[in-house]
């Protein structure tokens, strides 16, 4: 099984959090991220104090060594359209970036890996495990 990892997850690992090391190590060779948690991962970097920005670009570049990062390209969007307009028939909104995250691993049949379940619940067809919990 192949998983997309939502940034909480990312964090989680950059943390040292041993329960989702431990995932790492048992899932290597199925892991990636999408553009977009890449680039929370960066923002949460750079709102660091200098002392500890160095060290969670560090990491970054380790973790980064070990997951494929997947763009957002044309199927991505359709999906990301086809699934807001589902959604929001039924009154239900779900954040652009989780919508787009989300609909990357449909597109590409990941389940993603999240503690914030609730935002990505809504979505159909979605499969996700959470690491953390």
């Amino acid at each position: 099984m192949s998983y997309l990892l939502d940034t909480d997850t990312c964090s989680a690992f950059l943390k040292g959090d041993r329960r989702v090391f431990n995932r790492f190590i048992q899932h290597s060779g199925g892991l990636h991220i999408s553009i977009l948690t890449l680039a929370e991962l960066y923002s949460w970097i750079y709102v660091a104090d200098d002392p500890t920005r160095s060290r969670r670009e560090e990491g970054l570049q380790t973790m980064l060594s070990d997951v494929l990062v997947i763009p957002v390209d044309h199927d991505v969007a359709r999906t990301f359209g086809e699934t807001r307009a589902v959604l929001q028939r039924r009154g239900t909104t779900v954040a652009t970036v989780d919508l787009l995250i989300a609909s990357t691993a449909l597109v590409h049949d990941f389940t993603v890996a999240t503690h914030n379940v609730r935002h990505f619940q809504l979505v159909p067809d979605l499969r996700m495990e959470d690491w953390i919990a």
